[in-house]
């Protein structure tokens, strides 16, 4: 990429915390647009799709705005694409959140309902700062090294989390860190190809989430 600032699109469908998202995103340098014009989200550098709510209500938003097909066309590309929170979720084929709801099918696999099991004081939502890690048995070091998480140290920077569905993906290596609640390990981002997504949301995330937003924009 030239010295120019990195166009960076946030996608405009009614769903997410844009403005919080957009002003993270400009303070990392880039030149961003909150859009949702085909040939403008087409022509950028780098993609965020943010969200917060339901997947059914997410999916159906662009599904009626035509954009699905548009984001499925910039992924095409191969040009980095950030899911962040519900965002992250659509990417999978499939919620189970009331009922069963299609997805973007950008990374195999479905979000599912945090699992409380007999634990009756586990509580969902999942709303806390928590720090991140790798997925047991794998080096931080080289799963992040190329990812927005590179400057990241495991376990120690915290970051926000509000979510009562987390991602499981079929293929475990999708997933590049977790984040550990009432002893479960919650898939807090994954990663296939130039895709990215992460359950926390780092606009919400102090220095931390910008060190992450810095590092998406300028990689």
């Amino acid at each position: 990429m030239s010295n120019a600032s990195p166009k960076v699109c946030v996608v405009d469908y009614g769903i997410g915390n844009v403005f919080s998202v957009c002003n993270a995103v400009e303070k990392a340098g880039a030149d961003v647009t909150l859009t949702r014009d085909p040939k403008t989200l087409l022509a950028a550098d780098r993609l965020i799709l943010p969200g917060v709510g339901a997947f059914k209500r997410a999916m159906e938003a662009l599904t009626d705005l035509g954009l699905a097909d548009v984001l499925s066309r910039y992924r095409e590309t191969e040009r980095p694409f950030l899911g962040i929170c519900i965002g992250m979720q659509v990417m999978m084929d499939l919620s189970e959140e009331f009922g069963s709801h299609k997805g973007l099918g950008y990374v195999p696999g479905r979000a599912q309902r945090i699992d409380t099991g007999a634990d009756q004081d586990m509580r969902v939502p999942h709303i806390a700062w928590a720090s991140l890690d790798a997925p047991a048995g794998q080096d931080a070091g080289a799963l992040w090294a190329d990812t927005p998480l590179r400057a990241f140290t495991p376990g120690q920077e915290s970051v926000y989390f509000v979510h009562s569905f987390h991602c499981q993906p079929d293929n475990r290596e999708d997933i590049i860190a977790v984040a550990h609640y009432e002893g479960q390990s919650l898939t807090a981002a994954v990663r296939h190809g130039n895709t990215f997504g992460v359950q926390f949301h780092p606009e919400r995330s102090g220095k931390v989430g910008q060190t992450f937003i810095k590092s998406f924009v300028s990689a």
